[in-house]
């Protein structure tokens, strides 16, 4: 006897398959820039004075997570030529996936998690010890990566350290230089002011430290993303603050106690990651858009005067327009939603309250868009069960 299909199995055939993508920017030790999960695929754009033409190199390869974690972010190690991702694959969001760049392969690491929790954290991974200090629900814990390039077959534990003496509404803005966790935006901290854990002695210091802008302000007290920019070997000495209202770029340097305020990126996008080198501050923001800031250590007239310039390289190989929103699609297909949460490239990462306007607007049309399809193959579908009866 002939089965016809139900209303209800014809409504979940016209529903579109949504795959979402939650790439990130990286260096590598050579200072490479790497955007992993873009467009679905992985691309090397080579040294900064390669980023304003030609087209970055799929690096893609066997071995690599999803991307698709809903808070993936990317580290270095540059110790050992090295990069870890935290919460890449939805499936396994405990897992560490461990890119070596130098022998372009991958390995999965499997954690223990405890009270971590992988799907609310903001972390960063120290420079000199290779432990990744992250804060979750408002607990401190490490995770050691030791000296590792490729996984073992034990798993890591997350280390819980203890309560951090904050908030517990407080959404954490972290930034490392000289061994030192930075603390912005803590609720009851002057502004321009960080509170500090020192890490070598696990020890948060009672009062903030001050770092003012050279010839008067301060950065503001608002969420934002921040990144530190490396140096040849040595710890870092700088961190970049970016608000979420992309208003301006700040650059803290820990060894002055100052301040420098800088031209704020182009996309005023508060899902939009960062990473930054020696020499260049970069953002990914989710349209899958990158731009850099050239940035020269101790030149300050070199650096208010520096602007925001579009990583061709990327643009080339994987278009903005194709990777900004999501599609519907086949299982294997990608896409980034606009109103995805994203990480910064030093190692913050967390979900943002607050949606641009063009965000807002660019969901808008993804989800017309879906659903009119979805109306076309419904359409479809009813002509044929009207055909069967």
């Amino acid at each position: 006897m002939l089965r016809l299909p139900t209303l209800a199995s014809l409504l979940l055939l016209a529903v579109p398959q949504v795959v979402f993508s939650s790439p990130c920017v990286v260096f590598d030790a050579s200072f490479n820039l790497i955007t992993f999960g873009l467009n679905g695929k992985d691309w090397n754009a080579g040294t900064q004075g390669s980023w304003t033409s030609g087209s970055a190199q799929d690096i893609t390869a066997s071995g690599r997570p999803p991307f698709d974690g809903s808070n993936t972010t990317c580290y270095m190690a540059q110790f050992f030529n090295t990069i870890y991702i935290l919460n890449g694959d939805a499936a396994n969001p405990s897992d560490v996936h461990i890119y070596d760049a130098g022998a372009k392969s991958w390995s999965t690491q499997t954690t223990t998690t405890g009270g971590f929790s992988p799907a609310s954290f903001d972390a960063i991974l120290d420079h000199d010890t290779n432990v990744f200090y992250a804060v979750s629900n408002g607990e401190m814990y490490f995770l050691d990566m030791s000296t590792l390039k490729a996984a073992t077959s034990s798993p890591l534990p997350w280390t819980d350290v203890g309560k951090t003496p904050y908030d517990p509404t407080y959404q954490p803005v972290m930034a490392l230089a000289q061994n030192h966790i930075h603390f912005l935006d803590v609720p009851g901290t002057p502004t321009g002011d960080a509170q500090i854990f020192v890490i070598h002695f696990s020890f948060f210091q009672p009062t903030p430290q001050a770092y003012p802008i050279a010839g008067g302000g301060t950065f503001p007290a608002q969420h934002g993303q921040a990144t530190s920019f490396f140096q040849t070997s040595d710890v870092q000495q700088e961190f970049a603050f970016l608000p979420d209202d992309g208003s301006a770029t700040y650059v803290i340097n820990v060894e002055t106690n100052t301040t420098q305020s800088l031209a704020g990126p182009t996309s005023k996008d508060p899902k939009a990651i960062y990473a930054a080198s020696i020499t260049a501050l970069v953002q990914l923001d989710s349209t899958g858009a990158v731009s850099f800031l050239p940035y020269t250590e101790g030149d300050a007239s070199a650096n208010a005067n520096a602007a925001w310039t579009k990583v061709a390289a990327i643009a080339a190989a994987a278009p903005p327009s194709s990777s900004s929103s999501p599609t519907s699609s086949g299982a294997n297909s990608t896409a980034v939603a606009s109103g995805h949460p994203s990480s910064t490239g030093s190692g913050s990462a967390k979900p943002t309250g607050s949606t641009s306007q063009s965000n807002t607007t660019s969901s808008a049309v993804g989800t017309s868009n879906t659903g009119t399809g979805a109306m076309v193959v419904l359409c479809g579908l009813f002509s044929v069960f009207a055909c069967l009866l």
